[in-house]
């Protein structure tokens, strides 16, 4: 039997949010082994000067828990 483990980051890019989440997945990868699948929660951005300055990207990492 199995069991899936989840977290949450957020990731952030001056570029997309596509990198945003990719950025979230690169760091999750450096210490979690074994991610399965990624959900995109929510996206965002912050504004300064009525431009998007920073893209964000809430997302829920999957990986399964190894005994």
């Amino acid at each position: 039997m199995a069991v899936i483990k989840t977290i949450d980051l957020v990731g952030v890019s001056n570029e997309s949010w596509r990198d945003a989440a990719q950025q979230a997945l690169d760091e999750a990868s450096r210490t979690i082994r074994g991610i399965t699948g990624m959900d995109v929660v929510d996206t965002s951005c912050t504004v300064s000067d009525g431009q998007i300055s920073e893209y964000l990207t809430h997302v829920r990492i999957k990986f399964r828990i190894e005994r």
